[in-house]
């Protein structure tokens, strides 16, 4: 076969375990896939059933919990494999078993606990242990110290685990985690790990309890059944509850490269049979789970660093969706296998795709955690924002109509593109009417920040996928009320947007849009009204142009509002902005603009702001006017997208799906 990333779909290796190809599954949160019991539920079973298929070698589940009694966690959630074994090996055999079908292997993570990280929302507010008497990361508590017998049942109850685990046909383990400041984490790392009996002090000391671990699991399941770990190597932690950004200079309160390296080498030492390697902790967490402003590939420097250090493979995961960029990794022997985690969700039959050469077919991921992330750590459910199918998968299985009917789209963005895509796959006849050049909506100005790149990719497999459906796309046709009449069109579904907000200043302003599209050009130093997401990632995009950038912001904080719902991406932008240079002016109100001089009523009173431009970034308001026109006249008639409710693009894909789902 010739093949342009034929190297990636070579054997791979761990321990006796041979991986048909270099692709893993990242571990992600399995949020809402255990039941009651422990077990796996059946959207579980169906969602990592869903990647074996689609191709990928390895299967590494999320977080398995081993125990409950030490630090109590609300059933259900994650799976536990030590709760009731029979019925864990029950449910878990069938998920096995289904896997193996494909020629796939998985391995389950165990959770040696959460320890100061625990997250409330997710386990319930519980007391919460550490290896000291050390804050929490998220409230206002200190933790308890984990006694020597604890931990040393909760080794033992790992032994069970993974024998709970081979019985269930599990090829092998991952242990989770000396990574992003979980509790073994915590007791690797010297700022968390004040302990003075044999599991503190020196580096072999804190990684006593990981070792012990290991030991265990291989004494009670064999020598060659494989034992992985997901590890951080650094953990870009300045202080307490507070992480560096890239580029930043800071003194590493937590692990260090040079203490990083040493460690990996004990535990590949110990007999860790992968090292599945990333970095930061969870008071840095933007490294951990990397939202769309970290660039590309970001683990590869320190998966290099590891790989040289050990003899045993290498994992590398963080934002690799890039094949080329997945390719030169594994050739520059940065890692052995590359994971996968979030690209994934949102297409599950991305290796499959990329093995036949249909790169344009994959679903691109777009970092924005609102899906998978932020659902995880607001309601405990693992989503995917332009994937409304995962961990769904039988429950939003899309049904074949047994009456096609004619439906008239107007609007190619986000949410008429994604209701053409369902509607054509369930054999009705869907044509799309867009009065611009081209279908994404505010994909495309949205798109235009280097960090937002991901944003015009997903426009580009929409126009791709509805060639591929034969699906009618017509641009630049702005219909009125009289020509949807004319269409006779069973169904009509209204996706017209949204229209930027605006208001008077006495001076010419211009809106963000338009600047993103390159209609208004901005002068050296810019005001951006608005301190919401576009705001802010405005700025960042002017700022990185070099411009001179003052946000102001009616409420007392940015991102108040409309921010991301995973707290690690609006952490991070929260962040990024004074790091970056952008001065930010709260509880302030815009009055008057003369061309060069901003007025801002302040809480240090009038403030002059001098700037070239003025760019309002205020939110956008629905553009539902044909709608308004048409609802009682036709029979069947929708309003999709911002048309209906300015959300975001998550929401516009998943309403769009549910009505185009279901039109019979």
């Amino acid at each position: 076969m010739k093949h342009q990333y034929l190297e990636l779909f070579q054997p791979s290796q761990i321990g006796a375990c041979v991986i048909k190809n270099r692709f893993a599954m990242a571990p992600m949160g399995p949020m809402g896939l255990g039941d009651t019991d422990g077990g796996f539920n059946q959207r579980g079973i169906d969602y990592y059933t869903e990647r074996a298929k689609g191709g990928v070698g390895l299967i590494i589940t999320g977080v398995t919990l081993v125990d409950n009694r030490i630090e109590q966690h609300v059933m259900p959630n994650s799976p536990c494999s030590t709760m009731n074994p029979v019925h864990f090996v029950r449910t878990a055999r069938e998920l096995t078993e289904r896997v193996h079908a494909y020629d796939a292997k998985i391995f389950l993570q165990l959770s040696g606990g959460f320890g100061r990280v625990t997250i409330p929302t997710n386990f319930g507010e519980h007391p919460s242990v550490a290896p000291s008497a050390i804050p929490h990361r998220w409230l206002d508590k200190t933790c308890r110290p984990l006694t020597r017998d604890e931990i040393h049942e909760i080794v033992a109850q790992f032994g069970a685990g993974a024998y709970n685990a081979k019985r269930a046909g599990f090829d092998g383990v991952q242990i989770h985690a000396v990574h992003e400041g979980y509790l073994l984490d915590q007791f690797a790392i010297s700022i968390f790990n004040w302990r003075t009996d044999e599991y503190g002090g020196s580096l072999e000391n804190r990684l006593r309890f990981a070792r012990e671990i290991l030991d265990e699991i291989k004494k009670t399941c064999g020598k060659d059944f494989p034992v992985t770990l997901r590890y951080s190597v650094k953990s870009f932690m300045k202080d307490w509850r507070d992480g560096a950004l890239p580029g930043e200079e800071f003194e590493e309160k937590g692990k260090d490269l040079e203490e990083g390296i040493a460690a990996a080498k004990l535990l590949a030492d110990y007999g860790y049979d992968a090292l599945d390697v990333d970095v930061g902790c969870y008071d840095a967490w933007w490294w951990n789970h990397p939202p769309m402003y970290q660039k590309k590939g970001l683990y590869i420097p320190y998966c290099k660093l590891v790989r040289d250090a050990v003899d045993v493979p290498v994992l590398c995961a963080g934002r690799m969706d890039d094949p080329e960029l997945a390719l030169g990794a594994l050739r520059d022997g940065a890692c052995d296998i590359v994971s996968l985690g979030r690209p994934l969700l949102a297409d599950p039959d991305y290796v499959n795709k990329l093995y036949a050469g249909d790169v344009a077919s994959i679903r691109p991921c777009l970092s924005c955690q609102e899906g998978c992330m932020g659902r995880i750590q607001e309601y405990s459910a693992l989503n995917c924002a332009v994937n409304p199918q995962a961990c769904r998968e039988r429950s939003q299985r899309l049904e074949r109509t047994l009456t096609p009917k004619r439906v008239l789209i107007v609007g190619g963005g986000v949410a008429g593109c994604e209701a053409a895509r369902v509607l054509a796959l369930r054999g009705h006849k869907p044509e799309i009417f867009e009065q611009t050049n081209r279908l994404g909506g505010n994909l495309i100005p949205g798109g235009v920040p280097s960090f937002k790149e991901d944003d015009h990719a997903l426009a580009a497999w929409y126009t791709h996928t509805l060639e591929q459906l034969s699906v009618p796309v017509y641009l630049n046709q702005r219909l009125d009320a009289e020509a949807i009449r004319k269409k006779g069109a069973d169904v009509v579904l209204i996706a017209t947007g949204s229209r930027p907000k605006t208001f008077s200043l006495g001076g010419a302003v211009c809106t963000a849009q338009e600047v993103l599209l390159g209609e208004k050009q901005t002068g050296a130093r810019v005001a951006v009204i608005g301190g919401g997401l576009v705001g802010c990632e405005l700025a960042l995009y002017l700022q990185e142009k070099g411009k001179q950038v003052t946000i102001v912001e009616a409420l007392d904080r940015i991102l108040a509002i409309n921010r991301p719902l995973c707290h690690a991406n609006s952490q991070m932008l929260e962040a990024l902005i004074p790091f970056k240079g952008i001065r930010t002016i709260t509880a302030a109100k815009a009055v008057g603009y003369d061309g060069n001089t901003l007025k801002v009523e302040s809480p240090d009173g009038e403030l002059s702001l001098a700037a070239d431009t003025v760019v309002l970034a205020i939110g956008y308001s629905p553009e539902n006017s044909l709608y308004e026109t048409l609802k009682h006249e036709l029979p069947q008639v929708r309003l999709l997208g911002d048309a209906r409710r300015v959300a975001n693009i998550m929401y516009a894909i998943w309403d769009a799906y549910e009505i185009a789902a279901h039109i019979e």
